[in-house]
């Protein structure tokens, strides 16, 4: 991989759900702390709750029924960005069957939005 991914929570600040955002972006850092760009937060309304990677949606609270653990969310990071990265223990748990669409692979050259 050329580039590192910029990863963008956007949460709903009238839902009260930046204490949560953070959290999630922590175990991202914690996790990808040297192959990803950047975690930022991005306050929103209206029961927002999304994830995206590079403008990829991962993550959408509505239609993926609430918020995910923090498992699931490394999960999807991975699949995404470095799908031959293990794990470790959060590899050995539920998938809740989502896989990352074949279109939707980072391609080493993708140029950076700007």
């Amino acid at each position: 991989m050329n580039s590192k991914a910029a990863i963008t929570i956007t949460y709903c600040s009238q839902c009260n759900w930046m204490l949560r955002a953070s959290w999630m972006a922590q175990e991202l850092l914690h996790t990808f702390s040297t192959d990803i760009a950047s975690v930022t937060l991005v306050p929103g309304t209206g029961g927002i709750f999304t994830i995206d990677v590079d403008g990829q949606q991962i993550w959408e609270r509505k239609q993926d029924g609430g918020f995910p653990d923090a498992a699931e969310l490394k999960r999807r990071v991975r699949d995404v960005c470095f799908p031959e990265k293990p794990l470790g223990h959060v590899d050995k748990g539920d998938q809740k069957g989502w896989q990352p669409p074949p279109d939707d692979k980072r391609p080493e050259d993708k140029p950076l939005a700007g």
